[in-house]
């Protein structure tokens, strides 16, 4: 019997469409738990599909596992991963769901000790990886003598975060109290209520009802180019796993627009010891900052599948294969790229139309799964169209020449 996989998700992200796609190729059946409107449940690999209610979000995971029978479920973005824990809170130590969630995640209960971000850090350093120096941040009154310790500039996080949401790399004491206030405490309700009718989003309602604080966390800065990797998980053993650095990104803290598979003892071992420390089951990822001199700090961790985990490079480097081949033996890892530079589709065409990494790189373009096409071009539209108005606007300063230029590259 092939391996049931069921992919839970909380948001829009196309990206989890692509874990889908790869799972299904590998010889999986996938179903999915999504809110209304997510790309993922327009994917023709998804078999599948159970509604997402914002609002009774551990009653809609828990009728999809009851339906589903899954071997794995694959939480694809943080709060779906928080969802997991806490419905494996809730269940009989020995019901199927606990069962699956436990098979799932590996140890549930050191998911705590990842979540929180400073915890993490100071567990990482203490298994001997190198990582800047992080502190907890308990009030604003404690801000000043945390700055003094780690110094400017520097990053201020928040735990509860993802997508490059909840970070701040600050430069002075004053942007520092700024973000510690706009990242540790919870919008005005008013403002909670606008988001959930505006975006249509039942968690901004459930913020509105019982705002909550965010623990604040503060890292020193590491000047350097970024660097991730990207790993499959069983039992606290790493299965599959990429390694790359980021060569272009959606601003300095913002997902990977082009990227370039490596080869990094130094990344394997830090992602080696923090699986097997934690006893992961399932997906992950790593943040890194690779330094003038060429070393890397670890940042942070991402306890759910990242991009990066979404592109196949062979044995042991196509992670949805690497996972299901821990439940079916049969599972088949897909055609490995080429190109150790990909391009991801398409965020870097909107980004420079003329960029050179178009031409050198491999393109992640979703072909064989049209809808998938579709909602990548969407989301590409707004950006687009911001993209035409600046050329317009330099057509309109340097004249007629110039706007013929701004519509060939368009």
């Amino acid at each position: 019997m092939p391996c049931k996989i069921l992919i839970s998700t909380t948001v829009g992200w196309t990206s989890t469409a692509r874990h889908a796609a790869g799972f299904s190729r590998a010889g999986c059946t996938v179903e999915a738990l999504a809110p209304k409107g997510s790309p993922l449940l327009a994917s023709r690999y998804v078999s599948a599909r159970h509604p997402y209610r914002s609002v009774f979000a551990r009653a809609s995971l828990r009728e999809a596992i009851v339906r589903a029978k899954p071997d794995l479920i694959v939480g694809s973005d943080d709060r779906a991963v928080e969802n997991l824990l806490g419905l494996y809170r809730e269940e009989p130590k020995d019901s199927f769901i606990a069962t699956v969630i436990e098979r799932s995640l590996g140890t549930p209960a050191r998911y705590a000790g990842m979540i929180s971000r400073e915890t993490f850090m100071r567990t990482a350093r203490g298994l001997g990886i190198r990582t800047p120096d992080t502190v907890a941040v308990a009030s604003a009154d404690m801000l000043d003598d945390c700055l003094d310790i780690i110094g400017l500039p520097a990053v201020v996080k928040a735990d509860g975060s993802w997508g490059g949401e909840g970070i701040a790399v600050v430069k002075s004491r004053e942007e520092a109290h700024a973000a510690f206030r706009k990242l540790g405490y919870p919008p005005p309700r008013a403002r909670s209520l606008a988001r959930a009718v505006k975006r249509r989003d039942g968690h901004w309602l459930m913020a509105a009802a019982a705002p909550q604080r965010r623990a604040v966390s503060l890292q020193r800065f590491i000047p350097g180019r970024p660097a991730a990797s990207a790993f499959a998980c069983w039992k606290g053993d790493v299965v599959g796993a990429i390694y790359y650095d980021v060569l272009c990104a959606d601003g300095a803290i913002g997902p990977p627009q082009v990227i370039r598979r490596v080869d990094c003892p130094e990344i394997a071992e830090a992602t080696r010891r923090v699986a097997r420390h934690f006893g992961l089951s399932g997906l992950h990822g790593m943040d890194f900052i690779r330094d003038e001199a060429g070393r890397v700090h670890l940042l942070e961790i991402n306890p759910r599948p990242t991009q990066g985990g979404t592109l196949p490079f062979g044995p042991g480097r196509d992670l949805a294969a690497a996972l299901a081949s821990c439940i079916s033996p049969g599972a088949k890892p897909r055609p490995a790229i080429a190109n150790d530079t990909v391009v991801f589709f398409a965020q870097e065409w909107q980004r420079d139309p003329e960029s050179a990494y178009l031409k050198a790189g491999h393109h992640d373009v979703p072909w064989d799964d049209p809808m998938i096409l579709r909602a990548c071009l969407q989301d590409a539209r707004p950006a687009a169209k911001r993209m035409r108005s600046a050329t317009q606007d330099a057509a309109r300063a340097d004249g007629p020449l110039a706007l013929t230029g701004s519509l060939v590259r368009s």
